[in-house]
């Protein structure tokens, strides 16, 4: 009886064995590795927007137009490091700021500019400056200036409008530009004939919005 006992239980032990080497056989086989792109795009269906990422640029003439030379003085500080801004104040590090916004770039006299500086010529415009304090050495490779550059847009509204300020003439500032009227609106001729020439296909047309207001 003991006999027969033992060889049931080493044919369950046996039989349970083989199973368990099945299964891990075949889970290794038919394992699939996971897709670099999981499930199927559904056509209408919109992507997850990255609420982390950064929202492009605007021109300079969105930020300057609530720009406030105030807080500007404070982002100056980092400036006045290497600048004066003052009437008649020297050249330092870097060539004295007062007037800077439409001088001509690389002509404060006494201040030895880069080539780069040198050669790029016209005026220190609104946009022109809005660039050159947002990386001085992508705007003008080869500049001496090793400041990094203000990433923060409004930043550099806002020490632009205070170096404005810092002039005996400032420039006006840009404003916000009007936007387009929803539909353009008929002749008085068309008005009084009831001339209805604007469809609705017409009218199902999108409005053109007007573009942003350029200080050059």
């Amino acid at each position: 009886m003991d006999n027969r006992t033992n060889m049931i239980a080493g044919w369950v032990l046996a039989a349970a064995i083989a199973a368990l080497g099945l299964w891990i056989a075949t889970g290794g086989y038919f394992r699939s590795e996971r897709p670099a792109k999981m499930g199927y795009v559904v056509e209408g269906v919109e992507a997850e927007v990255d609420s982390d990422a950064p929202a492009a640029e605007k021109p300079a003439a969105f930020y300057l137009s609530s720009a406030d030379p105030q807080k500007g003085a404070d982002v100056f500080k980092k400036c006045g490091v290497c600048h004066s801004d003052q009437k008649g104040g020297p050249n330092q590090i870097g060539p004295q700021l007062w007037g800077v916004v439409g001088r001509p770039v690389g002509s404060e006299a006494g201040f030895a500019y880069s080539d780069a500086i040198k050669a790029h010529g016209g005026p220190w415009t609104f946009d022109e400056l809005f660039q050159w304090l947002k990386s001085p050495k992508a705007y003008a490779p080869g500049t001496k200036m090793t400041f990094a550059g203000l990433s923060n847009p409004q930043d550099r509204a806002n020490v632009i409008a205070y170096l404005n300020a810092q002039s005996d003439s400032p420039k006006p500032l840009p404003t916000t530009p009007a936007e387009a009227p929803a539909v353009a609106a008929g002749t008085d001729a068309d008005a009084k004939a009831g001339n209805n020439s604007v469809g609705e296909g017409a009218k199902k047309q999108p409005v053109v919005a007007a573009g942003e207001a350029s200080p050059r």
